[in-house]
């Protein structure tokens, strides 16, 4: 799972994903239940094109009575998006987004002690990372607000991500559950918002160790985490 990641700024989610909508957006750095900054299907668009949200770091499931839900929705497991209750609806519509990032880190135990790793990609550009976005209505006042979790997978055979985190000494080596974000290749970013449910089950998968650029990060704010 993901609970840190550093938002791409608005010159940079224009460069890589062309949203047509106008939107000042500073970047910076992303905990749960924070603001942050991702790319759906344009919603008032009758054909297609991206748009540009800011919603909140943590979905908010269609049948909360409150925006300030209790329970943690920030990652969602990919396995569980067809069953889970805050998830289904969002799932089944097809309200999948892509979330930009710089990087996104994660805790590493094989020293015997957390350490933080931070992730970028190996060629300089931006994650853009799978997610779901919810619109939710108060029903009292009327208030409208956005959004968005961010998927993950088992990454228990993956040479990188199955390292982080900390183990279970009661599991073997691939029955931890690790998980991983889910990165949408420039190539697939269409399908992704755009495909049916079954296309978009498709590109639910591990990516590649090599596009990985990863290390120790002493600027990683374990305060946030």
């Amino acid at each position: 799972m993901c609970n840190l990641y550093g938002s791409t700024k608005e010159e940079g989610v224009r460069k890589f994903w062309r949203p047509t909508n106008a939107l000042a957006w500073p970047g910076g750095i992303v905990a749960p239940r924070k603001p942050g900054a991702f790319i759906r299907r344009a919603r008032d668009d009758a054909g297609y094109s991206r748009e540009l949200v800011v919603g909140r770091w943590g979905l908010i499931p269609g049948f909360s009575k409150t925006s300030d839900i209790k329970f943690s929705t920030n990652n969602a497991r990919s396995e569980e998006l067809a069953s889970k209750a805050s998830f289904k609806d969002p799932w089944a519509r097809g309200q999948r987004c892509i979330i930009p990032a710089d990087w996104f880190d994660e805790p590493n135990w094989e020293s015997g002690k957390n350490v933080w790793w931070r992730f970028r990609r190996a060629d300089g550009e931006p994650w853009g990372l799978a997610g779901l976005w919810n619109t939710w209505t108060d029903k009292a006042s009327g208030e409208i607000v956005e959004s968005y979790t961010m998927l993950t997978i088992n990454a228990d055979s993956h040479p990188l991500m199955r390292r982080m985190h900390k183990p279970d000494p009661q599991l073997g080596p691939h029955e931890q559950d690790k998980r991983s974000v889910i990165a949408i290749e420039p190539s697939d970013v269409d399908p992704w918002l755009t495909g049916t449910v079954q296309q978009a089950q498709q590109l639910l998968r591990l990516t590649p160790v090599e596009l990985f650029d990863a290390g120790p990060s002493s600027a990683s704010q374990p305060g946030l985490i």
